[in-house]
């Protein structure tokens, strides 16, 4: 068993990275400090979102993995997964990220 960064720290460590980059960031849902997963809401220029929930690889590498075919989605229907996310898990992480270009600042492949 490999022994793996708590969710806490990882999220603050998110935090500062965007904060360091000018990028806003904000903690949508706190959960579980030490096992949580994490869901990234990044609002897009156009007003439009995407969603990333972080994951793991066969070989146990964090990545990302999109909950939709599309790329975005319009807000209402990203707040409806978010609340859906949270009511199933309340343990998750969720971090909304303005950034216009979409990227997701954190590290980790897409899947």
């Amino acid at each position: 068993m490999t022994e793996r960064l708590p969710t806490e720290l990882l999220v603050a460590g998110y935090l500062r990275q965007c904060m360091t980059a000018g990028i806003p960031v904000y903690i949508v849902h706190k959960g579980a400090p030490a096992a949580g997963t994490v869901t990234v809401r990044i609002v897009l220029q156009d007003k439009t979102v995407k969603i990333l929930n972080q994951s793991r690889d066969m070989d146990g590498n964090l990545g990302w993995s999109s909950p939709f075919d599309s790329e975005t989605v319009d807000e209402p229907r990203a707040d409806q997964y978010i609340r859906k996310v949270v009511a199933r898990d309340p343990d998750v992480w969720v971090i909304e990220v303005e950034n216009a270009d979409g990227k997701n600042p954190f590290e980790g492949k897409t899947f």
